[in-house]
């Protein structure tokens, strides 16, 4: 027979009992309480407030992507303004603006050179934008004549235009809609046939160098458009394995120079946006700016032995460079967006 347990060895027991109890009566509770609550309509909540949406994962600048665009234009060979080779780059580069998704135009043209009339023609493809507003990423794609060797241009004309190519990629596939339009230009002719830029005119007194560009502010004028265009960045010339970009302080528009070099100051790329200046010159941006439209040049023209010579070859360049040219055009988009809003305001 089983002992009774004496007042010692009630005590505790009890104790857990009442505390199993009161804590199946306190979930008990919860429950009710919880069930009442997801019947009732909450009431702190604003009628037909939207839930925020996930944030669109970036679209990262491909160097490698970027470096396989120059691969194939160099395996056309040279490509000189009219001839088949450039044909060739053309329909490249438009089957990737399609591949793309993007809606391209093409003009053509025919100047007249110091070697006679030419083809030309120009490319762009649009990315509309919130606002009907245009910021233009330019290159171009054509390649100067030389008849003593073989010029392949792999950075001067196929550097810029791979970049452009890729900015043209990322910014279409991260699928948002950007504060401006953006309009992706292929100039042609931008090359001289003369040996020197300055070395030729042509009959009608204009120069021997810059016919897509020209071309295209002058098609702005006849449309009315020059206002429309915000801001011109032009790219030459930016796959140097030894990458250095110095500021072109004679032309350019000077806010769009600062802005870029402080956001590749600020990505870390100070030894290739340096602090010195770059004697530039003319270029595909010279007509924008006559029109009154700000324009910048990022170019490499001293330290770049390479230059309007045999060896601008494939191996000059690298992927690594090209990157950092789209990683600091990417992240100075919306910098220039912004000062370009606040000027309207």
């Amino acid at each position: 027979m089983p002992t009774q347990p004496t007042h010692a060895t009630l005590s505790p027991l009890r104790s857990r009992s009442a505390s199993r109890l009161f804590l199946a009566a306190l979930f008990c509770a919860l429950s009710l309480f919880i069930a009442a609550c997801k019947e009732q309509p909450a009431q702190n909540q604003n009628a037909g407030a939207q839930p925020t949406p996930a944030p669109t994962p970036g679209v990262p600048f491909d160097g490698q992507r970027a470096f396989e665009h120059v691969r194939k234009q160099v395996e056309f060979g040279p490509r000189p303004a009219g001839s088949a080779e450039l044909a060739k780059a053309r329909d490249y580069i438009t089957g990737e603006l399609r591949s793309y998704g993007l809606n391209y135009s093409t003009d053509a043209f025919q100047p007249q050179t110091p070697v006679g009339v030419r083809q030309m023609v120009n490319i762009t493809a649009e990315l509309p934008g919130e606002s009907s507003e245009v910021i233009i990423i330019s290159t171009h794609y054509d390649t100067k004549l030389f008849k003593e060797f073989t010029f392949v241009g792999a950075n001067d004309g196929g550097s810029s235009t791979g970049a452009v190519l890729e900015l043209a990629r990322v910014l279409k596939a991260r699928g948002q809609k950007p504060r401006y339009t953006y309009w992706f230009v292929f100039f042609d002719g931008e090359e001289a046939f003369c040996k020197e830029w300055d070395e030729c005119k042509n009959p009608n007194g204009e120069p021997d160098n810059t016919y897509g560009s020209r071309r295209y502010v002058q098609q702005l004028k006849e449309k009315n458009e020059t206002k429309r265009v915000r801001a011109m960045i032009l790219l030459d010339m930016v796959g140097n394995k030894n990458l250095e970009f110095g500021r072109d302080m004679e032309l350019s528009s000077q806010w769009l120079v600062n802005l870029i070099w402080d956001t590749a100051y600020g990505l870390g790329f100070n030894k290739q946006f340096v602090n010195r200046s770059e004697s530039v010159g003319s270029d595909d941006h010279e007509p924008f700016l006559r029109a009154g439209i700000d324009a910048v040049d990022i170019i490499q023209i001293q330290n770049n032995p390479h230059w309007h010579e045999p060896t601008d070859t494939l191996d000059t360049i690298s992927p690594a460079s090209l990157k950092i040219v789209g990683d600091v055009a990417l992240a100075s988009l919306p910098r220039i967006e912004e000062r370009l809003q606040s000027r309207s305001r």
